[in-house]
């Protein structure tokens, strides 16, 4: 049942599966509030400072206390009040001008904009954790098809090396009917343009970074890489030629293999996504490392890498080793964040310190990831890390001036300007300035509300 259907005649029951909370809207605001009610590891910092601060702030206001009531009163002389009334009023300015509510305000609020600030921008930022560790990012891991490319490839060739193109794409088509994989669509559809009839395969077997099995009219059949001929003992030296031609132009060759015996090539192409090099080109101005992670051979990643201008290629990985290339990675002392759409990207996103996840991807990859890009657009990894530095920057402002700002205040609340201009601070004045730093915090976390990712500003190059 579609949202919006009207029923103009006769009875429709319909079963609700899903109610309100369950939709796509309702997913992104409860992500977002649970997001701006995370800590960020900068607060653990603030806590720590303030359970030195306070203890410190209420042993130097009982010292103030104690020197106006034991010293400072009789060595002035003509005080304005009572002894016990002087030192309680400096006593009370000390604790109300020194109170870290600023500092508790510091780190929230700069999270909470952000986190704001980011879903206005289709990047939904899960926990406080993630908007800090993005802006620290040394190395980024894209993965290709999906990612970096569109993931809707076309068949560009089809060599048959025993028999016709329609019976390739029969045996392939066939092996393929039912697979999400973008690959395998490329295939059928190919198939349905030609208007050729494909039949369901029996016995089906994914084998993850290698290809599938199965049988299509009693044959057993293969499509794969050169791993899965390998593997199987199925030959293939003697086209190399044709194979290496196939790859040498960007494209992946996939094998089909009929009864252990190789049948034919299929030439399938993936275009990359529009903004994929502008992403990367201002990754790399940033001084992030790019690397491009994939299943697919060499020659294919090099020819997509040097198009989009990455100069660092794991290719030929299978799906249960990402998680160790970025584990790799992460042992050379780097933050690695890993971009990824895919079920086989899962791992690797949780493994790297920041998870991306491509909100078209698969809902696994989503689940695994820290950040969901809605649109399906790279420059929204560049405008997620912007948003980081600049959020992390407006909390280490807040913390510098709330830490700074009461520290300033405390001698002022003891008295220190006392012996000079015979004026001592009162407590009501002390809290208008406590209260001050805390509103100027705010305001300043406020201030995140007018920014806009460079990446994503008018006129940017």
């Amino acid at each position: 049942m579609i949202g919006g259907s009207i029923n103009k005649n006769g009875l429709l029951k319909v079963r609700a599966t899903r109610i309100g909370q369950d939709t796509a809207l309702a997913q992104i605001v409860r992500l977002v509030e649970e997001a701006q009610g995370s800590k960020a590891p900068v607060q653990r910092l603030a806590d720590r400072v303030a359970a030195v601060f306070v203890p410190a702030v209420i042993i130097i206001a009982i010292a103030t206390f104690l020197f106006w009531y034991l010293v400072g009163f009789d060595l002035f002389g003509n005080m304005p009040a009572p002894r016990f009334i002087f030192s309680l009023t400096a006593f009370i300015s000390v604790l109300v001008i020194a109170c870290p509510c600023a500092l508790g305000l510091a780190t929230p609020t700069a999270i909470m904009v952000g986190t704001g600030k980011g879903a206005e921008n289709g990047i939904l930022i899960k926990n406080g954790e993630a908007l800090e560790r993005a802006g620290n990012v040394q190395v980024i891991v894209f993965d290709k098809t999906g990612t970096l490319t569109k993931g809707e490839p076309d068949v560009t060739d089809l060599m048959p090396i025993d028999g016709s193109e329609n019976e390739l794409l029969f045996l392939a088509a066939s092996i393929e009917k039912g697979s999400e994989h973008p690959l395998a669509k490329a295939i059928v559809r190919r198939a349905e343009h030609m208007k050729v009839d494909i039949e369901s395969p029996i016995d089906f077997q994914n084998l993850p970074g290698r290809g599938v099995k199965a049988t299509v009219g009693g044959s057993i059949v293969l499509l794969g890489n050169r791993t899965l001929m390998n593997e199987s003992k199925i030959a293939t030296d003697a086209h190399e030629a044709d194979i290496q031609s196939i790859e040498e132009k960007g494209r992946t060759a996939m094998l089909l293999a009929k009864d252990s015996r190789l049948i034919g090539i299929i030439g399938v192409a993936d275009v990359v996504k529009p903004t994929s090099a502008e992403a990367i080109a201002e990754l790399k101005r940033m001084n992030i490392e790019v690397v491009m992670l994939t299943g697919d051979n060499r020659r294919t990643a090099a020819v997509i890498a040097k198009e989009l201008g990455i100069d660092r290629v794991l290719a030929e990985v299978l799906p249960e080793d990402k998680a160790k290339e970025i584990a790799k990675l992460q042992t050379e002392g780097k933050v690695v964040a890993m971009v990824g759409d895919g079920i086989n990207d899962a791992p690797a996103l949780v493994k790297a310190d920041v998870g991306i996840a491509i909100g078209s991807g698969t809902d696994v990859a989503i689940e695994s990831g820290s950040i969901v890009l809605i649109k399906n657009d790279l420059k929204d990894v560049v405008a997620a890390i912007q948003l980081s530095k600049r959020t992390m920057r407006k909390i280490r402002q807040n913390l510098f001036w709330a830490f700074g700002y009461n520290t300033a205040g405390i001698p002022l609340a003891a008295g220190l300007i006392f012996p000079f201009f015979n004026v001592l601070l009162p407590p009501i004045i002390a809290a208008g300035a406590m209260a001050l730093s805390s509103v100027s915090v705010v305001s300043n976390a406020a201030l995140l509300k007018r920014y806009t990712p460079e990446i994503k500003r008018e006129g940017k190059r």
